[in-house]
C-alpha cells in the first residue's frame, strides 16, 4: 500500500471532522424529532445520516483507492477542496443548530 500523499491526509482528516459534526447534528436532530415529531426534522435527521454514511464511505476509500486519488495530483487537491468547504458547511449549521 502506498503511503498517502499530504492532500489526502489532509482530504481525510476533513472527512473525520465532518463525521464529528455530523455526529453531533443528528444526534440534536434525533433527539429534537423524538419531542417534535416533524416531518421537517425527519428530513434533517435522514439528511445527516445519509451525509454521515458518505463521509465514512469516503474514508474508506481514501485508504483502500489511494492509487486511484494519486493518478493526478490535482484530483487529490479538488477532494481535498471539497471536503474542506463541506466541513466549512457543517460548521456553520453545527453553530446555528447548538445555539
Amino acid at each position: 500500500m502506498a503511503e498517502m500523499g499530504s492532500w489526502m491526509l489532509l482530504a481525510t482528516a476533513l472527512a473525520g471532522v465532518n463525521l464529528l459534526l455530523l455526529g453531533v447534528l443528528t444526534a440534536i436532530w434525533l433527539r429534537n424529532y423524538r419531542t417534535f415529531r416533524s416531518g421537517m426534522v425527519a428530513g434533517l435527521v435522514a439528511f445527516g445520516a445519509v451525509m454521515f454514511v458518505e463521509n465514512a464511505v469516503a474514508v474508506y476509500f481514501f485508504f483502500s483507492m489511494q492509487s486511484l486519488y494519486a493518478m493526478d495530483p490535482g484530483v487529490e487537491q479538488v477532494v481535498a477542496l471539497l471536503r474542506g468547504l463541506q466541513a466549512l458547511a457543517l460548521t456553520f449549521l453545527t453553530y446555528v443548530t447548538v445555539k
